[in-house]
């Protein structure tokens, strides 16, 4: 049976996507699950995603009417720091399960990263509720953030919400710094705020619900508030920093943005390139030419032709050595 045909799997925050194809059509079906793959002491949960992963990927091969797969590129939200049961038993039960053999296992900035600029040397900003940036010189990764709501993801959608949510209590108070505005919607959002901290710190989805604040932090801005728009340019020069910390030197670096939280527009993409342009005066913006499962269909795709040029590294970018090597 022909090997050539391949799986590519977006793991994240939302749940899975699943993408089957071969290295001469392209992708040829997608799956979809709305459950988000659980973390244990051992971090990602391979069992849980494998439970999730077989029936979609076993309806994909039926619908694109593929006889094998023969090599896989999995990126998970998370990998990078809770990834070694994902290292230890994915491969094997994707050898069992799906006769799987050649695997790469990703972080999902790394996909982001294929995925918006392929395997050119350069730097991303994916920013949603999180933020991180990571670039390479295609001899090594380098990352910058991705801390979580608490220790970093600065600049992204929960740091933003978290903004003006402060600014919005500031005028509740009536200290310096508040925005009625932003008071304003922050009322009408969450209800009254002095019940805002008792709602707010016990939920589990916490980063989710400050972010869920973010673009009305956006309204507020292209409205002319001027904390607003204090907070997305401080969100801004943040991304910026991150992305200085991790574009290789080259003479002209490309760098491209990708996430959701991009889709607020010129309200954050204006002072974005301002604030690149002042770090990074040789760097040029570009239009990420797809998304993280793009990525992974990149990964895979290269993998399984031998092309992958993409640096390997354990924590990031792990290319599971076959029975063969």
């Amino acid at each position: 049976m022909s090997t050539d045909g391949f799986l590519a799997v977006d793991s994240g925050g939302s749940g899975l996507r699943v993408v089957v194809g071969d290295v001469t059509r392209g992708p040829l079906a997608v799956r979809e699950s709305r459950v988000p793959v659980r973390t244990g002491d051992r971090g990602i949960d391979a069992g849980h995603l494998m439970e999730q992963l077989v029936p979609l990927v076993r309806a994909a091969t039926a619908e694109a009417g593929l006889p094998a797969l023969g090599t896989a590129a999995v990126g998970a939200a998370g990998f990078s720091t809770l990834g070694d049961a994902l290292r230890a038993e994915l491969p094997g039960a994707l050898r069992r399960e799906c006769g799987i053999r050649a695997v790469a296992l990703a972080a999902d900035a790394v996909t982001a990263y294929a995925g918006a600029l392929g395997s050119r040397p350069g730097a991303v900003v994916a920013a949603g509720t999180g933020m991180i940036a990571v670039g390479t010189d295609l001899t090594r990764w380098r990352r910058a953030d991705g801390w979580g709501h608490l220790l970093g993801d600065c600049g992204g959608g929960a740091w933003i919400g978290r903004a003006g949510l402060e600014a919005a209590l500031r005028a509740h108070d009536g200290r310096e710094g508040g925005s009625a505005r932003l008071l304003e919607c922050a009322t009408e959002l969450f209800g009254p705020m002095p019940e805002l901290p008792g709602e707010l710190y016990p939920r589990p989805d916490r980063p989710a619900v400050l972010g869920s604040f973010a673009p009305r932090v956006a309204d507020c801005a292209r409205e002319g508030d001027p904390v607003a728009v204090a907070v997305l340019r401080a969100a801004a020069r943040h991304m910026a920093d991150s992305a200085r910390a991790v574009c290789p030197a080259e003479s002209e670096p490309q760098v491209a943005t990708t996430g959701g939280l991009f889709k607020m527009g010129a309200a954050l993409l204006v002072p974005l390139d301002e604030e690149l342009s002042a770090r990074l005066p040789r760097a040029r913006r570009v239009v990420a030419e797809g998304d993280p499962l793009h990525g992974s269909v990149r990964i895979a795709t290269e993998l399984a032709t031998g092309a992958l040029s993409l640096p390997r590294d354990e924590k990031m970018l792990y290319v599971v050595p076959t029975q063969d090597d």
